[in-house]
């Protein structure tokens, strides 16, 4: 990790033959990622020029900007135990006891809160502190336990073994660990819209609709009916790019900007920030594709080489190894730079954040 967070390399908005190549194919309803660019751009327009570099980022010219020493560590166990302190207050054990008990079972299992603690380093970039996002972040922290309970069921990937535990349904069943999904959803925004204090109505609104659009028919849910009807195809570099910066990256991106909003962030700082997490979201899933391949099931507290038994298409598979890891740092590169508008030494959790995710190993 230390190359990677000591200088990193910022990289230059231009289109190596590798971004035309994904540029090149269409997705599932002839969506190519650049119209999900262009969206996404129309949407939240400042800063927005040369999107389409963000699916996939060129390596080709960088600079080196030095990056400030920064306990990364100690900020991620600090801010972990925040997050771990609120999610616990979120969701007292009450009646009915088994619904709250499988909602706390998934939620308080542990994990890395990468996303309740990007979303707290957003905020504090631009201006803001952890009271204000804490709310907010912990409805993604929510939403993402949500998805990991449904996609583990039997239905879906069928999975029996989640963070080095039995899966909620394993625990608690089918049915029950539907309905704790569904709390958990519904519970999330309720949290967001009684619990965060001291930010303008309409800034709660605007983050409340962006987490909204993450993980609806054109986020979250997108990339996972994709995902599901393309099992046993082949599909191509850039359909498995749309499942997965829907499945994955658009929760991550959410969870910057709502942090962005609600933080007090000019509409400029909120789109910097809107793209660095874009490229942290697609990265965290090649990552996660390549730790599949390379890891255990012990390493990882998930099942491993699962990907592989079934034939998913994943990116070391369409790309091969080598060029998977390739891609990996291209999209880490492409990510610190859209942080050099940003005082270094407030933004070096997120410049740590990128070489964490590059370099974990579970």
């Amino acid at each position: 990790m230390a190359s990677l967070v000591q200088a990193i390399p910022v990289v230059t908005n231009q289109t190596s033959s590798q971004q035309k190549r994904f540029l090149k194919h269409k997705p599932p309803n002839k969506q190519n990622p650049t119209i999900y660019c262009e969206k996404m751009t129309k949407t939240h327009p400042t800063n927005a020029t040369n999107n389409s570099s963000i699916i996939a980022p060129a390596a080709t010219t960088a600079t080196t900007r030095k990056i400030p020493s920064f306990s990364f560590e100690a900020y991620l166990s600090e801010k972990a135990d925040k997050v771990n302190r609120a999610l616990d207050e979120a969701i007292p054990l009450q009646k009915p006891m088994k619904i709250h008990q499988a909602m706390r079972y998934s939620l308080l299992a542990g994990g890395k809160r990468v996303r309740p603690i990007l979303c707290l380093a957003a905020c504090s970039l631009v201006g803001g502190d952890d009271a204000t996002a804490m709310p907010i972040a912990c409805a993604v922290e929510m939403i993402h336990t949500m998805s990991l309970i449904h996609d583990d069921l039997p239905c879906m990937d069928n999975d029996d073994l989640r963070r080095g535990r039995p899966t909620n349904h394993k625990v608690f069943g089918e049915d029950t660990a539907v309905l704790a999904g569904d709390a958990l959803l519904s519970l999330a925004f309720n949290h967001v819209a009684e619990k965060t204090k001291n930010v303008e109505h309409c800034r709660v609104v605007r983050a409340i609709a962006e987490l909204a659009l993450a993980i609806g028919s054109e986020g979250l849910v997108a990339g996972q009916i994709v995902d599901l009807d393309s099992e046993g195809e082949k599909i191509s570099l850039n359909e498995l790019e749309y499942i997965h910066v829907h499945k994955t990256s658009m929760l991550l991106e959410a969870a910057a900007v709502c942090g962005g909003i609600l933080g007090g962030g000019e509409s400029t700082e909120v789109e910097s920030l809107r793209k660095y997490a874009r490229c942290i979201g697609l990265l965290f899933q090649v990552v996660d594709d390549i730790l599949d391949v390379t890891k255990s099931s012990e390493q990882l507290g998930k099942t491993a080489g699962k990907d592989l038994a079934t034939e998913k298409a994943t990116y070391p598979r369409l790309m091969g190894l080598a060029k998977a890891r390739e891609f990996a740092g291209e999209l880490a590169r492409k990510a610190v730079d859209e942080l050099s508008h940003f005082d270094a030494l407030k933004a070096a959790p997120l410049y740590h954040l990128a070489g964490y995710l590059a370099t974990r190993q579970n």
